[in-house]
């Protein structure tokens, strides 16, 4: 797609830290252990944005089901929700923070990595 907005991939490109030495070389040596534009862990902010974002959910979900009730309605799906997911202040910060990966070594992602 052409103009302001076309889809740009900023990630597959350029380094985390930059080369010690900037002598051309025929091969590419990576000098930077962790070539990644994404940090290993989440930074406070970005914590305090997740955690946010998760309240949200239950914000929505809390007035979904408080509508619901009050038309004398129940949905299935909200109560499953309910007794299935637990809330952002009863989530242990492994699943706050990191989603199942199979393809992962531990078999956890982190939420800000692709």
């Amino acid at each position: 797609m052409f103009g302001p907005f076309r889809g740009t991939s900023p990630l597959s490109g350029g380094l985390l830290c930059l080369p010690q030495s900037t002598a051309p070389t025929r091969e590419l040596i990576n000098p930077c252990p962790y070539n990644r534009k994404i940090p290993f862990r989440l930074s406070a902010p970005q914590k305090a944005r997740q955690r946010k974002r998760l309240r949200a959910v239950d914000t929505v979900i809390a007035v979904v089901d408080n509508a619901l009730r009050k038309q004398g309605n129940t949905l299935k799906e909200v109560e499953r929700w309910k007794v299935e997911m637990p809330r952002e202040e009863e989530m242990r910060p492994k699943d706050k923070y990191t989603v199942f990966d199979r393809k992962e070594k531990r078999y956890r992602k982190g939420i800000h990595s692709e």
